[in-house]
């Protein structure tokens, strides 16, 4: 009996009765978020940026992302650098639950040039979230030097409201086309086809398409053969004749 007194004794030091550790390690934690890491990008590839909030669905997020990331395996190509950029230093929460810490905040870091910008759909999308004047900035800035903006999904109603797709054909998610042609009804807005290529713009209907939509980038950039190769280290079956799009030839 007295044994066991003494561990619970013990066990109570060590646990509630010692300011001193805990004080520890919540000073760790604040040394962590004051020194933040940046990812190291190689200038001679492609900036890739995933623009993350909030309520990111983590389909649009994450299957562009393996088929950009896996680039940097891929011989004779410029590969691609991808990173992801939001309004925090925090961590982000996607719809699903996945927690991630932003690589760049938009509202103060000093960001790398973007070659592409991706959009991936987020929860609010359609509503809120349009409301965010910095972010739409953000896209628009973006706009101005990327050679390629990329939506998944919902995605395409950010695009649509930053004021950037007034002179390109593009599509979003199947059952959410009619609302965004009641909301931007000056657009060109399609159906029945997967994603859209429209000068420097490629709109897609998201979800797992959303894997097909960043293997045409790939081929458009690289070829089919290096499209192929990147479809089948991912395990997906990839022939671009087969997906329903459209390529608008400018």
């Amino acid at each position: 009996m007295k044994y066991c007194i003494a561990v619970l004794v013990c066990f109570g030091m060590i646990s509630c009765g010692n300011p001193s550790v805990e004080n520890e390690v919540i000073h760790t934690t604040e040394a962590e978020a004051i020194s933040k890491s940046f990812p190291k990008l190689d200038p001679s590839r492609y900036n890739v940026a995933f623009l993350i909030m909030d309520g990111v669905y983590n389909t649009e997020l994450t299957a562009p992302y393996d088929i950009f990331q896996h680039t940097v395996f891929r011989e004779n190509i410029k590969a691609m650098n991808v990173f992801t950029v939001a309004n925090t230093d925090e961590p982000v929460t996607s719809f699903e639950g996945l927690r991630m810490l932003p690589d760049f905040n938009y509202t103060k870091d000093s960001l790398p040039k973007i070659d592409i910008l991706v959009v991936p759909s987020a929860e609010h999308h359609l509503d809120t979230d349009l409301e965010d004047e910095v972010m739409l900035e953000f896209v628009r800035k973006a706009n101005e030097e990327a050679m390629f903006i990329t939506s998944h999904c919902d995605g395409a109603f950010v695009l649509a409201k930053a004021g950037i797709l007034e002179n390109a054909v593009s599509t979003t998610f199947p059952s959410d086309i009619d609302t965004m042609r009641e909301m931007f009804p000056k657009l060109d807005i399609r159906k029945d086809v997967l994603f859209v290529h429209d000068g420097k713009y490629i709109t897609s209907a998201g979800g797992a398409k959303s894997f097909e939509a960043a293997l045409y980038l790939c081929e458009y950039l690289y070829g089919k053969k290096v499209a192929e190769s990147l479809a089948d280290g991912l395990v997906i079956d990839w022939k671009l004749e087969e997906v329903p799009h459209l390529v608008i030839e400018n």
